[in-house]
């Protein structure tokens, strides 16, 4: 994003992650400020993947979307994703993906992680 204050706020999300986890209420509240921002500066994507994370955060009080493998499509052209769930790692890397927009790789991990949401 190119907001200063989404980018601030990034930061702060991913610090507080690291200090306490997946701390519910203060997180979800920072993610609805985020989507906020990305409402603003009209970012579809963004605003839909920060929907369905906190959406998916209060419902299993977790992020249990696995992180996203280095070689994300099969040979059918289909998805796949690490069976492992690292909820913390999972959750920093879909919020840090959000920093640069202008990266079409960073772009393609979000769409990736809205329909791992959505089939969740």
């Amino acid at each position: 994003m190119e907001n200063k204050k989404a980018i601030k706020l990034i930061d702060k999300i991913l610090k507080d992650i690291d200090k306490t986890g997946i701390n519910t209420d203060k997180l979800i509240e920072d993610l609805k400020e985020l989507r906020s921002y990305a409402l603003e500066q009209q970012v579809p994507l963004v605003v839909k993947v920060l929907r369905l994370t906190y959406e998916h955060i209060q419902e299993t009080e977790s992020f249990m979307i696995p992180i996203l493998d280095d070689e994300p499509i099969d040979e059918d052209g289909e998805v796949v994703a690490n069976d492992e769930v690292a909820p913390v790692e999972s959750l920093k890397y879909v919020i840090a993906l959000m920093k640069n927009l202008n990266n079409k790789g960073n772009i393609a991990d979000l769409k990736e992680y809205r329909d791992l949401l959505n089939s969740y």
